[in-house]
């Protein structure tokens, strides 16, 4: 039973406060209790051999996921942000470079590239995909321009067959930001494999997320792989003599090991969030909530995995707080794109310079979409958002 407008009113009136939130918003305790004697028994395994640093998980990991995408290498590294950095160090950006992303993505796509004192180039996103526009692309490029880096975000993949062609015409390389995308795919190809590497990360909330930060590139290219895997452990091919100005971003054996584990089940966890986007959209169809609600799309050739499932709406705060009233948690991916962010201010792009990518962050709303999620658990999300609706129009 869900609350209708006039009880939220209610509630706020009285002072009596939030309702407890009936579900979180990505239950990790409920996919750990499937698997839980068998990452314990990964993790006891590593704690006996005391080999924390590059221990033969960490390789069986890198074998497992190149396998599992269908790509020759997969480099790990100590987290996502660390891949966007490295591959970027294999290619070369240094200062002077430009790198053309977008500006409706997580902080780390343009910051790796303004750490390595390079100039981060927004482009302006597609309103329905939220992903870089690729019509706008080609004016992005200059002689500058060292690479691209397109972002798979929320789990659908970039339109890359229009990216990589306009790239390959300037001779420009391109990596892919597959953070939150890992098992998309675009044309029966897994993301990782459409440009020279491909970024992944597996930070807890990811649909293959470790007990802590982690992250790999994933390449096809001998001679990128070998740049990264020298590059990660500080520029050395063996101890204490150094071939490259490298970093220390080694992927830990405790992760590799967990990740191992949960890798057996991302299979059946990307078809458990489909199925809740695809239920989504029947539920919004029957509550006659699509003249007020914008669904995410799914363009023909695309496989989107779901790491999020975005909503837009007008009114998006509004809504937000009564679902927090209601008890429903709710995310906001991204609330001020990077372009008007303070510590992106000296690239001087003012409010108007992405109006696309600015809307977004204004009108997106993300429900939960975990692979444990029930049936009646979002039927409580989508009925309160009726409610909402129903007060309010």
């Amino acid at each position: 039973m869900t609350m209708n407008s006039t009880e939220v009113k209610s509630r706020t009136q009285s002072g009596s406060g939030t309702r407890k939130q009936r579900f979180p918003f990505l239950d990790l305790q409920a996919e750990f209790a499937t698997m839980q004697e068998e990452v314990l028994a990964a993790v006891k395994s590593v704690l006996e051999s005391q080999h924390f640093i590059m221990g033969p998980e960490v390789g069986k990991l890198e074998a497992a996921i190149a396998k599992h995408l269908g790509c020759s290498f997969a480099i790990s590294c100590a987290s996502g942000s660390d891949a966007l950095l490295l591959a970027m160090m294999a290619l070369g950006v240094d200062s002077g470079d430009e790198v053309i992303t977008v500006p409706f993505t997580f902080v780390a796509t343009a910051g790796s590239i303004a750490r390595l004192k390079a100039t981060p180039v927004f482009v302006d996103i597609e309103p329905e995909t939220y992903n870089l526009d690729w019509k706008q692309l080609e004016a992005a490029i200059t002689p500058r321009t060292k690479a691209i880096i397109p972002v798979h975000l929320f789990g659908l993949p970039a339109e890359m067959e229009k990216i990589t062609g306009i790239a390959r015409a300037h001779r420009i390389p391109v990596i892919e930001d597959a953070a939150q995308a890992i098992g998309a795919r675009y044309r029966d190809q897994y993301v990782g494999n459409l440009g020279v590497g491909g970024c992944l990360s597996f930070f807890p909330s990811k649909n293959l997320g470790g007990a802590g930060d982690g992250g790999m590139v994933t390449s096809n290219d001998p001679e990128f792989a070998d740049r990264l895997s020298v590059l990660r452990l500080h520029g050395g091919r063996r101890k204490y003599h150094y071939d490259l100005l490298g970093m220390n971003s080694r992927l830990d054996t405790l992760q590799a090991a967990i990740l191992l584990v949960k890798l057996r089940y991302l299979h059946d966890w990307t078809k458990a969030r489909q199925r809740n986007a695809d239920r989504y959209r029947d539920l919004f169809a029957q509550a006659d909530l699509n003249q007020w609600v914008t669904l995410p799309v799914q363009p023909e050739g695309f496989e989107h995995v779901y790491n999020q499932f975005v909503i837009r709406v007008q009114r998006r705060d509004e809504l937000r707080e009564y679902l927090r009233l209601a008890g429903i948690p709710s995310e906001i991916y991204y609330p001020l794109p990077l372009h008007l962010q303070a510590a992106f201010a000296d690239l001087k792009y003012g409010v108007g310079a992405f109006p696309q990518a600015e809307a977004a962050s204004q009108e997106v709303l993300a429900l939960p979409v975990f692979p444990t999620m029930t049936e009646q658990q979002q039927q409580t999300v989508v009925g309160v958002i009726g409610d909402f609706f129903a007060g309010k129009n």
